[in-house]
């Protein structure tokens, strides 16, 4: 099979979350553990930063992976979901891992996933797992695809757990209520190793204690450790509290490891995170006169923070476009958004994308209005032409309508 017939294979074979949402959660760790004895525990071979969190675990790791690189370290760097290319999940030092591997993995596995019916996220964390351990990279930044006791991702020993934050989302999986979620997410906390929590709440702050404690494990609160952070070109209102939880992780690696950050390798990294790492999505301004920025937050957490930054903007009119995916709370995240805006209603190019008739009637419950289009770039290309030079158009509502403009 070529790239394309190898992707396409892996997609289809079987429920993958991007896609389809609830049917491809897997309830434990057995496959993962079957894949890993098969391809003979390759994460056995990599030291690595494990990260966890409704939001910001993307930024944050592409900051540490971005500093790290600065440090002059090989640095292999897993993330998900992808925005264009399914090669986006798994890189080194910023380079995306080669067609000619995936194809090679997959023939060479191909019967042993099919035999044992491996999800989409086994089969790739075991690729990303394989690629690093065989390109012998000195550290790597392993981003929890979802929850964390039972995420694929959660087979390694790493350097230093991460926790960046809790909010509602993914609850049919996760649980409803924060303090569950944060149980979800402190099941990467490992017997004694560091663990690093971004932000906390009163109601997840016992939970992350108290997983720590039972795993003799340090625990560190970064938003009361570090005061001041470095400038960054990610400018998003939300990245302070990344930027902080990536010092803090640093402070760690500094201290109690054979790696070695110095402050100008932290303010290099966080100045060129994109170009290092290639990452896209995080208030990113796409164009001038009219303004256009995009954003991947998706659930209320990430919104709120989002909405605030887009109304402390200069404009005229304010175009918003807007699709989420179908498992979205609309309750939860719709009264977010504001009212004075004009509404391009738009259905993300997946399965779980969500009717855009559905999405628009519902907004207008909440007084957002505006019309439906038939699809994102429909949408996209008719703000642009209603939008005058002094307005601003805002796309997001899911990372999936956001890779459509990119």
């Amino acid at each position: 099979m070529n790239y394309q017939q190898t992707i396409d294979w892996m997609f289809k074979q079987l429920p993958m979350y991007q896609q389809q949402g609830a049917s491809a959660y897997k309830k434990d760790l057995t496959n993962t553990l079957l894949l890993s004895e098969y391809l003979g525990h390759p994460e056995n071979q990599l030291r690595c930063i494990h990260v966890a969190g409704t939001n910001g675990k993307g930024s944050t790791s592409h900051l540490l992976a971005s500093v790290l690189q600065e440090a002059g370290y090989r640095v292999g760097l897993y993330t998900s979901p992808h925005l264009k290319d399914f090669r986006e999940r798994i890189k080194i030092n910023g380079e995306e891992i080669s067609e000619a591997f995936i194809c090679d993995f997959v023939a060479e596995n191909k019967s042993f996933f099919e035999v044992n019916q491996l999800s989409f996220f086994e089969m790739t964390v075991g690729l990303a797992f394989d690629y690093f351990a065989k390109a012998q990279t000195d550290i790597n930044i392993i981003e929890v695809g979802m929850g964390g006791r039972l995420d694929s991702t959660n087979i390694i020993q790493p350097l230093v757990s991460v926790i960046t934050n809790i909010g509602l989302d993914h609850t049919q999986f996760l649980g409803s209520t924060l303090d569950a979620i944060a149980f979800e997410k402190a099941g990467i906390i490992k017997k004694d190793t560091p663990v690093v929590v971004g932000e906390y709440l009163p109601e997840t702050k016992p939970v992350f204690i108290a997983q720590a404690k039972a795993q003799e494990a340090r625990i560190y609160f970064a938003s009361e450790l570090i005061n001041d952070t470095f400038p960054s070109v990610l400018i998003g209102d939300y990245q302070i509290h990344n930027k902080k939880t990536v010092q803090e992780v640093l402070v760690i690696l500094n201290e109690y490891t054979d790696f070695k950050v110095t402050d100008e390798n932290i303010r290099n990294g966080f100045m060129k995170v994109i170009e290092n790492t290639g990452l896209q999505g995080r208030w990113q301004q796409l164009a001038d006169a009219p303004k256009v920025i995009c954003d991947t937050a998706h659930n209320s957490h990430g919104l709120k923070i989002v909405m605030q930054q887009l109304l402390n903007e200069k404009y005229s009119n304010l175009h918003i476009v807007l699709g989420v995916v179908n498992d979205k709370d609309l309750d939860e995240i719709l009264p977010l958004f504001p009212k004075k805006a004009k509404y391009y209603f738009c259905r993300p190019n997946i399965l779980r994308g969500l009717d855009a008739a559905i999405l628009s009637e519902k907004a207008q419950e909440y007084g957002l209005e505006g019309k439906v289009y038939i699809s994102v770039s429909n949408a996209y290309q008719e703000a642009v032409e209603a939008a005058q030079s002094d307005d601003l158009i805002y796309i997001g509502g899911s990372t999936f309508v956001v890779a459509e403009v990119l």
